[in-house]
């Protein structure tokens, strides 16, 4: 199709959504100069609905898994006193 000019597009734009639905190139200009062109919207697929249970059974977690740590254990994941003294200069 060619380029139609924005007085054009106002009056005709049924038409002219159609020829784009239709697969045909619609360009609008101003002025005679290009500025846009109609394209159809592509319709995203439906995400599929989501299962729960999908994994039940294929994981698994220690039955002391939610256990609170040792102390001995804490000091391996944190590199420091775990209650710094309340009057300590640096923490102010």
């Amino acid at each position: 199709m060619p380029t139609v000019n924005m007085h054009e597009a106002k009056t005709q734009l049924s038409r002219l959504v159609d020829a784009a639905l239709a697969g045909e190139e619609v360009v609008i200009a101003r002025a005679g100069k290009p500025v846009v062109r109609l394209v159809p919207v592509e319709e995203k697929p439906a995400l599929p609905a989501r299962q729960l249970g999908i994994l039940r059974g294929k994981i698994w977690a220690a039955p002391d898994a939610w256990d609170p740590m040792t102390e001995e254990e804490l000091a391996e994941w944190y590199d420091g006193p775990l209650f710094p003294d309340e009057g300590s200069e640096n923490e102010r």
